[in-house]
């Protein structure tokens, strides 16, 4: 016995659904990482330089050429100090 055509619609709307989801979540995190392909295995050394290249570019995944940092970067340290005893 066949089974009416009728049945199979709730599957390809169901299908549609998951196909549309996994395109746009792609799609947010493509855009998200600047255009390029995300990073998968980061390691120390990849999240340091990550943070490194987001307080120079403003980007996570942005990279500068420029052979002197900009102004004020001096400043920028990641490294969180104690407050001073008075």
């Amino acid at each position: 016995m066949a089974v009416p055509f009728e049945a199979l619609i709730p599957y390809g709307i169901i299908l549609a659904m998951f196909g549309a989801t996994g395109a746009g979540l792609s799609k947010l995190k493509h855009w998200n990482n600047g255009g390029k392909r995300a990073r998968r295995s980061l390691d120390q050394w990849d999240r340091q330089m990550m943070n490194r290249d987001r307080r120079l570019t403003g980007y996570l995944r942005g990279q500068s050429d420029a052979s002197i940092a900009p102004a004020g970067f001096e400043l920028n340290n990641p490294w969180r100090v104690e407050k001073r005893f008075t």
